[in-house]
């Protein structure tokens, strides 16, 4: 069996410390969204919270099964922009297909229950065909490598434009922080889409680091002003929510 991973062979292991750090933050950011629900009942936070926790699946997923293909493998070279690995042990072969298949479809259904922030209702049918095309998406990025990026790219877009809206109206500082987040990951994203050298590939990662760096800058913000009373948009239940009275400046 032969398979494609598009990792520069200089960058395999570097790649892994990136995710695991993501991993962290995602699951920090996760724990004190889920707490903060617990004591607000705010839907919004409740939402944030699931799509970042399935972000952080997706994560576990990559890791697992980058380890897997790094170490436990058997001979590989490079060929161009990739590494492609002999594999002979059926189970590792479904390991492989598996894996990336979770972090695509994981990844994507995050990103998109971020965006979904509960606004309007929407029937289960709707909820049916995005699942579907996700599905869809997911399933096919596993020969078509860029079609994910898109994918993701195309979400991330309307997750920036959703707290765009959002910060024009609150002002919020930590809703601008979750804005220049979500816009340097979905650059990263048009990164990979364009990565047909190595170092556009890394570059991605680096900017996709620089990312979450961000939401780690913003876990600290809220952990530091989260018992704040006024609304002042320090803590958690400001960064996603127009509900709140504007901040005077």
């Amino acid at each position: 069996m032969v398979k494609i991973v598009p990792t520069p062979d200089w960058f395999i292991g570097k790649d892994v410390i990136i995710e695991v750090f993501s991993l962290i933050v995602l699951i920090i950011f996760t724990v004190i969204a889920y707490r903060y629900y617990k004591l607000n009942k705010n839907r919004n936070i409740l939402y944030l919270g699931s799509g970042f926790g399935l972000i952080a699946l997706a994560q576990l997923a990559t890791i697992l099964t980058k380890l897997v293909l790094y170490y436990d493998i058997g001979p590989s070279q490079q060929i161009g922009q990739a590494i492609i690995t002999s594999q002979i042990v059926n189970s590792v072969d479904f390991f492989y297909y598996a894996g990336f298949f979770f972090n695509r479809f994981l990844t994507l259904l995050g990103l998109y229950i971020i965006y979904r922030l509960p606004r309007d209702r929407k029937s289960i049918g709707d909820y049916a065909v995005v699942i579907y095309f996700i599905l869809i998406s997911s399933f096919f990025s596993m020969e078509i490598f860029y079609l994910f990026h898109l994918t993701a790219l195309f979400i991330l877009i309307l997750i920036v434009e959703k707290f765009f809206l959002v910060y024009s109206e609150n002002r919020f500082f930590n809703t601008k922080i979750l804005m220049v987040a979500f816009s340097i990951l979905a650059l990263s994203q048009l990164i990979f889409v364009l990565s047909t050298i190595d170092i556009l590939f890394v570059l991605g990662n680096v900017v996709e680091l620089i990312s979450y760096t961000i939401f780690l800058a913003l876990i600290i913000r809220i952990w530091k002003y989260g018992k704040e009373k006024k609304p002042y948009g320090n803590n958690i239940r400001y960064a996603g929510d127009s509900s709140g009275k504007r901040r005077k400046h």
